[in-house]
């Protein structure tokens, strides 16, 4: 009778320490999924905030062109008042969308290209643009693997039983949002 309590208890023991790691293991990938969004959110924020500084440079030498200029700031005031995944993803698109333009634009403007003031917020802005694309990729990494983890067997027992929820990829809703902003002067 004892050998056999004793194996039921291994077996407990070693079923509750499953429990348990499979559990914290869910925590920690949701954590996961919030700190890189909480990357791409940064990186958001920095080309949010050199956006204004741009458009300044070029507001003189670009003053009858101020439809593009408003586009552009009003697709950066939406972008940042986006929420979630999907809103997020919408905005940028428009945002990219307006700083197209408005690079294109600039191509006829000389003086702004030497400009030295316009060379820093470029280099500013495709360094900017690089990151924003590699927080992207490791959140959708994250949540990939965040994601499966919610669905495999046995996992998804935990899961589902604790109220775990899957996260949204970043996904383009448009294959042309894939080309990065063009910045050449």
């Amino acid at each position: 009778m004892i050998p056999a309590l004793i194996g039921l208890a291994v077996v407990l023991g070693i079923l509750l320490f499953w429990v348990i790691g499979t559990y914290n293991s869910l925590v920690k990938g949701r954590q996961q999924t919030m700190n890189a969004w909480s990357q791409i959110e940064v990186q958001l924020k920095r080309r949010y905030d050199l956006i204004p500084n741009l458009v300044e440079t070029v507001k003189g030498a670009m003053a009858h062109e101020s439809e593009t200029l408003e586009k552009v700031i009003q697709a950066r005031n939406t972008a940042v008042n986006a929420q979630g995944v999907k809103a997020t993803a919408s905005a940028e698109a428009a945002l990219g969308g307006a700083l197209t333009g408005f690079f294109g634009l600039m191509e006829a403007y000389p003086d702004l290209k030497a400009n030295q003031n316009m060379l820093s917020l470029q280099e500013d802005l495709q360094g900017t643009e690089s990151k924003i694309s590699f927080a992207r990729q490791y959140y959708n990494d994250v949540v990939t693997s965040y994601n499966t983890q919610l669905e495999t067997f046995p996992s998804s027992i935990i899961a589902n039983s604790t109220g775990f929820k899957s996260k949204e990829l970043f996904e383009l809703t448009d294959r042309a949002e894939a080309e990065p902003v063009k910045v050449k002067f």
